[in-house]
């Protein structure tokens, strides 16, 4: 007898729980994906916490099969991203979904079918729900643990998202550098290079007691760093001060740098300690016991992956990244941090791509953007 699917848009307490709880039942036997905190969850969903709804609409449904909760999805309007880009796009978000052909379909019809009404006319995604959050399907690399702030995903999804018709946009590389891999001769002759090729270069840590002044220089650098760049959306003080304060818990400034020229800021660099190595014993809990887990497990993280970063247009091309990663692994080898993640790198960033590789990366996951005409 064929299975009987429905989809419901979440306007009640109840339903928005189903919506949140859901990927917590459905990776429950997949050794490599990792619970992200329900309280982190909460405030990603929350249309009153979350600054990006201010510029956003947004619907959430959850999918049923035979009466049980079978995948989710969101559909997003991010109206400051349309008018940067003089697009319509509407983006999807948040999917989940059992390995359903039906159900995949049946999600995307009603999430288009919603950006539709409301004037959009292709969409893209995911984004959760921002650009600036997770973003992207993992296609390859499954074996792996994700590092922080990087999404994990089942296997199939990739065949159920084209099924439905969507398409691949781009994709989004993660390269990895480790102890054995790491080429330090490299490193120190480019230190020697660019210091040589940039005159009054200095690398600092980020002072984490003038972060309102930090923030302002990282916003400065990733907004002209970033504008003609794909999937790019200004960054607003707000959002950065809202995930400056969750940053400024985690952070070490020995992994987080801004480059200066003359005592002028150029580029930046922040690489956080890869709290998911302790987010996988608590199942997504903080409280009552996930807090003396995240405590206790902490001083065994031994992985960092540098998750934001920018360079001036004017000092491209001269190496000052590849310091700023070089600063960053260095340190962390000293100080019992043998991993570290360059993520995410787009496809088509071959400078990035070139820097990965000669300080040792290796390319360890892809993640895929996929886009569809309305």
């Amino acid at each position: 007898m064929p299975k009987t699917t429905g989809v419901t848009f979440i306007s009640s307490d109840s339903e928005r729980k189903e919506f949140l709880y859901f990927p917590y039942n459905h990776y429950k036997d997949d050794a490599y994906w990792v619970a992200p905190l329900l309280i982190e969850q909460k405030k990603l969903l929350s249309k009153e916490k979350n600054p990006f709804y201010k510029n956003a609409e947004a619907a959430f449904f959850i999918a049923e099969e035979d009466g049980k909760p079978a995948g989710r999805i969101a559909a997003i309007i991010d109206h400051r991203y349309n008018k940067h880009h003089g697009a319509k796009t509407g983006f999807f978000g948040f999917y989940e979904s059992n390995n359903s052909q039906a159900v995949t379909n049946l999600l995307f019809r009603v999430a288009e079918d919603w950006l539709r009404e409301r004037g959009m006319s292709d969409l893209l995604g995911p984004a959760n729900p921002s650009m600036m959050d997770e973003i992207g399907i993992l296609v390859d690399g499954f074996e792996e643990y994700p590092y922080l702030m990087m999404p994990y995903h089942k296997s199939y999804y990739n065949q159920l998202l084209t099924g439905a018709g969507l398409e691949k946009e781009t994709d989004l590389y993660a390269y990895e550098v480790d102890q054995n891999t790491v080429n330090r001769q490299r490193m120190q002759r480019a230190v020697e290079i660019v210091t040589r090729r940039v005159p009054g270069l200095h690398i600092r840590e980020i002072n984490l007691r003038k972060m309102k002044r930090e923030l302002k220089i990282i916003q400065h650098i990733f907004n002209e760093a970033w504008k003609n760049n794909w999937g790019f959306i200004p960054l607003s003080f707000e959002e950065l001060e809202v995930l400056g304060k969750d940053l400024k818990k985690i952070v070490n400034p020995r992994f987080a740098h801004v480059a200066e020229v003359n005592g002028e800021p150029v580029a930046f660099s922040v690489a956080l300690p890869d709290y998911n190595q302790v987010f996988r014993k608590m199942n997504g809990k903080l409280f009552p016991v996930g807090i003396f887990k995240l405590l206790y497990h902490k001083r065994n993280i031994n992985r960092i992956r540098t998750a934001l970063m920018g360079v001036l247009p004017g000092y491209r091309g001269k190496g000052i990244d590849a310091l700023l990663h070089q600063k960053s692994i260095d340190n962390g080898l000293q100080f019992g941090f043998d991993a570290s993640e360059l993520s995410w790198i787009l496809e088509t960033n071959t400078e990035m791509i070139r820097v990965a590789e000669k300080i040792g990366g290796k390319r360890t996951k892809t993640y895929r953007m996929y886009r569809k005409d309305l």
